[in-house]
């Protein structure tokens, strides 16, 4: 059987700068479409991946080489956190004070309601056209789970990137939310200790594009039926806004590897503050002399911390920018002082150059020490894998001698999915890892990268018992009454937490990775490839930390009610129709922007990535037959030129103009047009309005009647930063800049939204995200958030009134004139003729990247990146 092409998502997360507001990393360039009907085998995006899987730029890394990455920067960085952060440097505690600003605005009436907390099955045999990744095996899934924690009493704790932290108290499922007080909803790290208390480290460390800093530590006594809540802070601001890689134990200390540096405080003593252990370039921390240079946020980084169980006073520190950077390396204490391991480690390298990203694990009989290390080196030259190896300290202490137990060769070659030239186990190795050790068996250990490994024999033979996905596997079958053919199901990929624990005196390990959070017993059965039959997803719909960047609604014609659909963080596009118990995926991949037609949702546009657009006019129904038959694919790649040259951002703006919603609008350098709406079928049918210009991109788009508004950014990172708003007509006519000086009237910060006045279309507001020039070392951050004009654009005035200084990331103008904004940590409301905004609802800490009105205009939709998507009726925000 041939095996079957499939279009995945971008196999990255993104291309950013970073600060103490976000740390954000760049990667691979964006894939083209490889068949007549844009299918995208693994081994063919393999092939067109840069050399580079995103070294930073020279100006940023200081490494001095750049090559393809430096490109990626310019070409496709996602906007997530360079939003947040330009043009400038953010302050530690912007977000915790804007939180407590939040909380203290009058609220709207109404209720939130969250309509995605049901099963969502990547595997929907009612969506197999050739844009899906169903029959993939991995089954149901939710948005991205950071870290992972279980104790021997049934309890599973699951971390998320953005939408907090939560407990099953039956080996896993029947979830509930147990950190919504707290100011920050991304999760670093989840720790057990060996009294039952449970840890949590916010501030997700992957350091990928969407990965909010968190506000410190926390810690729960009895996480049975306990909260986080501010009053379970652990010490005092010390580790507010940083990221926490790990939380180790040990010497009655608890050591946090942070994007700060190495820090640590007694177990024992909750109170008082943190101590800074190590900090190998503190001149770069936020108090430091060189605190607002652009490179400060990679200075410190602390990946993980080994403590001998022998003797706890012999600590291993693991630190270094994952592309590298002169302070790389592993450090111990001599005489008092932290010192760098030059020698004596074996076959764990010492050079700088190959000590990146490392997660370590010992055994429980301290008997062994196991190390994942990920090479800067490789990162910038080996296009297959950025792992250096998988490691085993047989002495049982953490400065060895250490001794290689696999590579990504031969991870390749035990059943792994990743065989392909370019993408081979390990190929993101500086954003999937994690380790575990069998505490009855020293030798049977967990690995995750994209996938999950096994070894029962300390490394000697592996297994690929979690594999990336089906499609290239013998039991894989065309037959869509199979399903997935013959295979067991999988994971979900790209692996971040593991944790073992025991349910009913059975115990399993539980794994976290960009789809959610599964398991399997832990000493589980394999079939005759080495891959695990016993996969159980948890992501039953209790739990739901789905990531969407966009929202669209649109009547569902077949059954009544509406059809809901967004696109999602690696988790594709999903779609509830009005009579769903189970929502489906009808593209794979990352989703981005999407354009539903309100009067028949099952037309519908949806972004991949980079412009990638697709059609569909039936939901995207598909029940495989286009495998045999071509002719019968319901999905179509429609992607503007952009798309083909790398001319627009990661998460592109899309939009469908007011008055006639057969004219679409998209944004990359140029401003495209096409007037065939959902009919459209080839991307040649975009004509191009506007050029904004070399180095320039699209940050937003809004039409009405013709008149197209469109705001770019270019550099779009800190450095240079620039942003200005171009104005003219949907038929190329018009076209001009607005004057923007860079004086505070308009901020030159990232502009994110436009809201068009559907009664007038000079009349319109426009939304800024990042922080103001409170928080913001950067040239002409200015203040304010949201801005109207009244002139088409020409003038603006500062409408931001009581709304506390938070990002912003769009508005929509309701059905009764009033104006409703989309914020990083909720939503805001202004009601009509009226001055000041009100809290709309009671959302916790997360960010809401779109809003959406159903086709009546009596429900307020909002797709959060971390919650999935919520409503509100209209009529209750006055």
């Amino acid at each position: 059987m041939s095996q079957t092409p499939r279009r995945r998502r971008w196999f990255t997360v993104c291309a950013i700068t970073a600060s103490a507001a976000l740390v954000a990393i760049p990667s691979s360039a964006a894939g083209r479409s490889a068949s007549p009907f844009g299918v995208r085998a693994l081994d063919q995006l393999a092939k067109e991946r840069t050399h580079s899987v995103g070294a930073m730029s020279p100006h940023l890394s200081g490494d001095g080489d750049g090559g393809n990455e430096a490109d990626e920067i310019a070409e496709g960085a996602d906007q997530y956190a360079e939003a947040r952060t330009s043009p400038g440097i953010v302050a530690p505690g912007a977000y915790g004070a804007a939180w407590d600003d939040l909380a203290k605005l009058k609220s709207t009436g109404g209720n939130w309601r969250n309509i995605t907390d049901l099963p969502y099955n990547s595997d929907d045999p009612r969506y197999r056209d050739y844009d899906s990744n169903s029959s993939g095996g991995s089954g149901n899934v939710t948005g991205r789970m950071a870290a992972v924690a279980a104790d021997d009493d049934g309890y599973v704790y699951a971390g998320s990137a953005g939408g907090g932290v939560w407990r099953s108290h039956t080996g896993g499922g029947h979830w509930q939310p147990i950190s919504d007080d707290l100011p920050s909803q991304s999760t670093g790290a989840l720790a057990v200790d060996g009294g039952g208390r449970l840890w949590l480290g916010t501030g997700e460390a992957t350091t990928n594009s969407d990965a909010y800093l968190g506000s410190g530590v926390y810690v729960l006594a009895h996480p049975h039926h306990q909260s986080f809540s501010r009053r379970t802070r652990v010490g005092g601001d010390e580790l507010e806004s940083t990221t926490i890689h790990e939380l180790r134990f040990g010497g009655g200390k608890v050591w946090a590897a942070t994007s700060e540096g190495v820090w640590s405080h007694s177990t024992r003593n909750l109170d008082g503050p943190w101590k800074l252990e190590f900090a190998p370039n503190p001149d770069y921390l936020p108090n430091g002399p060189k605190a607002n240079d652009p490179s400060a946020a990679y200075k410190n980084i602390a990946n993980d911390i080994a403590i001998d169980p022998k003797d706890p006073g012999k600590v291993v520190l693991a630190v270094g920018w994952r592309s590298g950077d002169d302070y790389n390396g592993f450090y111990t204490e001599v005489d008092g002082a932290w010192t760098r391991i030059t020698s004596g480690l074996g076959d764990l390298p010492a050079d700088p150059d190959d000590v990146g990203n490392v997660t370590f694990a010992r055994s429980a009989d301290g008997s062994r020490y196991y190390a994942i290390d990920q090479s800067p080196e490789q990162l910038k030259t080996n296009p297959d894998s950025g792992l250096e190896g998988i490691f085993v300290s047989r002495s049982g202490s953490p400065t060895g001698p250490w001794t290689k137990i696999a590579d990504y060769k031969g991870l390749a070659a035990d059943n792994s999915a990743l065989t392909s030239e370019g993408y081979m186990p390990g190929v993101q190795a500086w954003y999937n890892q994690f380790l575990a050790v069998d505490p009855s068996d020293a030798r049977h250990v967990y690995a995750g990268l994209e996938e999950v490994y096994e070894t029962r024999d300390g490394g000697s033979t592996w297994s690929t018992v979690g594999p990336y996905w089906n499609f290239t596997f013998p039991c894989w079958s065309i037959d869509p009454a199979k399903q997935t053919g013959d295979c067991n199901p999988t994971t979900h990929s790209d692996q971040h937490g593991v944790a073992i624990g025991s349910y009913h005196g059975k115990s399993f390990v539980y794994v976290g990775n960009d789809g959610g959070i599964y398991r399997r017993p832990l000493d589980g059965s394999q079939d005759a490839s080495g891959h695990a039959t016993d996969w159980t997803s948890l992501n039953d719909g209790t739990i739901d930390t789905l990531e969407y960047y966009s929202v669209g609604i649109g009547k569902d014609l077949d059954h009544g009610g509406v059809s809901v659909t967004g696109g999602l963080q690696d988790n594709g596009q999903s779609i509830l129709r009005s009579n769903d118990t189970v929502m489906g995926s009808n593209f794979g991949g990352d989703g981005g922007d999407t354009l539903t037609d309100p009067a028949n949702g099952c037309n519908i546009a949806q972004e991949y990535v980079y412009l990638a657009v697709q059609v569909t006019q039936n939901c995207a129904v598909n029940d495989g037959s286009w495998e045999t038959d071509p002719s019968k694919v319901t999905s179509y790649s429609v992607a503007p030129p952009d798309n083909a040259t790398g001319e627009a951002r990661f998460i592109a703006p899309l939009f469908a103009d007011l008055k006639d919603s057969d004219t679409w609008v998209a944004g990359g350098r140029h401003i495209w047009v096409q007037h065939h709406g959902y009919a459209i079928r080839s991307g040649s049918e975009w004509t191009s309005a506007h050029d904004l210009g070399k180095g320039r991109t699209a940050t937003a788009v809004a039409a009405s009647g013709g008149k197209v508004y469109a705001a770019w950014c270019g550099p779009c990172d800190s450095v240079g930063f620039a942003r200005g708003i171009a104005v003219g007509n949907a038929d190329g006519t018009g076209w001009h800049d607005i004057n923007l000086p860079v004086d505070g009237t308009v901020p030159n910060r990232y502009l994110s939204g436009f809201a068009v006045d559907p009664h007038d279309a000079d009349h319109v507001y426009l939304t800024v995200n990042g922080f103001s020039r409170h928080w913001t070392e950067g040239p002409g951050a200015g203040d304010g958030h949201v801005f109207e004009s009244t002139d088409g654009g020409t003038t603006w005035k500062d409408i931001s009134g009581n709304l506390p200084d938070v990002p912003t990331d769009s508005a929509l103008v309701t059905a009764d004139g009033g104006l409703a904004v989309a914020t990083d940590l909720g939503v805001v409301h202004r009601a009509p003729g009226s001055t000041t905004w009100k809290r709309v609802g009671d959302l916790p800490a997360v960010a809401v990247l779109q809003l959406k009105t159903s086709p009546d205009g009596g429900t307020l939709y909002a797709a959060t990146h971390g919650r999935g998507i919520y409503t509100i009726d209209v009529r209750t925000l006055h």
